[in-house]
């Protein structure tokens, strides 16, 4: 089969599978992992923060990041497609008692002025606004890279506003790779930064979550809270390691790909619409209500996976284990499909 239905389905390359196993490890509850450290020690760095915490999963980083940013009855900002809203299985209000104030902008944005807006005044009326989530790229949004001039007018209000701005940068080595743009001078952006190994670079598991020595400190205490602690991931680690360097490169291959299905698709006579194709995802809404389930079958039974994304709407996500005889198949089904 060929899956497209994430980019977290791949499996390690023998290359990473031989750095995982030569990896030295130690006790990372007690910080001891020598490889966990560096990881966290190099993404710190290149990103322009102080120190960085290794997570299970990108869900964790960015739950453990609200937690450590809100207090119980406060209100997050962030995009009605978000992540952190409506994937993360209400852990916003479970994990850390806060509620939630959604913006509606096309293709995820958070432009300042609306960010501005959505920022409750100093009442007790009001919930007490404690954060601003941003996502790049937006899932949701077809993987819509976030403008960057967007993002630094973000991080600008809210630091008028003396209010922390977090990224869930679950696929921002994309967002990278398609803009070119200095990776520090991106990070220094955000108060915290949730960066996933295994979404694009082909890991097996693992998340990074950056911000300031003092918020990092408790981080690791939220992460025990929340049973995240681990031991000897430097095997883990290694394989994240070895991504920055081997594997981001090459994620240009996932976006040319992924155009490629979406030009198919725009001349696709059952389909009535494709998002704007900027990165590894493409969504394609079907024509006259017609249910995804028909495209998401069809294309099962020509032994490729996609996922309904709505109920008329299906995604393919295009991945480090996708070649080009792939696309080959993957586009000669979606043609003969009608």
């Amino acid at each position: 089969m060929i899956d497209l239905r994430s980019d977290t389905v791949t499996r390690p390359t023998e290359a990473m599978l031989k750095a995982m196993m030569a990896a030295p490890t130690g006790d990372d509850v007690y910080a001891e992992d020598p490889t966990v450290n560096r990881l966290q020690d190099v993404l710190a760095e290149r990103f322009g923060h102080e120190a960085g915490l290794f997570c299970p999963s990108g869900t964790m980083a960015n739950q453990i990041a609200i937690n450590v940013h809100v207090s119980p009855g406060d209100e997050v900002v962030c995009h009605r497609l978000s992540h952190v809203y409506n994937y993360e299985g209400g852990g916003i209000a479970r994990n850390s008692g806060a509620s939630v104030r959604l913006v509606d902008v096309p293709r995820g944005r958070m432009p300042a002025d609306v960010i501005r807006a959505e920022v409750n005044p100093a009442d007790s009326h009001f919930a007490r606004t404690g954060l601003v989530c941003v996502e790049d790229t937006v899932n949701k949004g077809g993987g819509a890279v976030q403008p960057l001039n967007g993002l630094a007018e973000g991080a600008a209000a809210c630091r008028e506003m003396s209010l922390p701005y977090h990224l869930d940068g679950a696929r921002a080595w994309n967002a990278l790779r398609s803009t070119g743009v200095d990776w520090t001078s991106y990070g220094r952006m955000f108060d915290s930064i949730s960066l996933c190994l295994s979404k694009g670079m082909g890991t097996p598991v693992g998340s990074v979550l950056l911000g300031s020595r003092d918020f990092i400190a408790e981080a690791h205490r939220s992460r025990k809270v929340m049973g995240g602690g681990m031991r000897q991931v430097g095997i883990l680690a290694a394989a994240g390691l070895h991504a920055l360097d081997h594997h981001f490169d090459r994620l240009q291959d996932d976006h040319d790909r992924a155009a490629r299905i979406g030009a198919v698709l725009e001349d696709h006579p059952a389909i009535h619409s494709v998002e704007p194709v900027e990165t590894n995802i493409v969504i394609a809404q079907l024509k006259g209500g017609r249910p995804a389930s028909d495209l998401v079958d069809a294309q099962q039974q020509e032994g490729i996976l996609c996922s309904a994304f709505g109920p008329d709407k299906v995604r393919w996500v295009t991945h480090l284990d996708f070649g080009d005889a792939d696309l080959e198949r993957v586009l000669a089904a979606l043609v003969a499909w009608n």
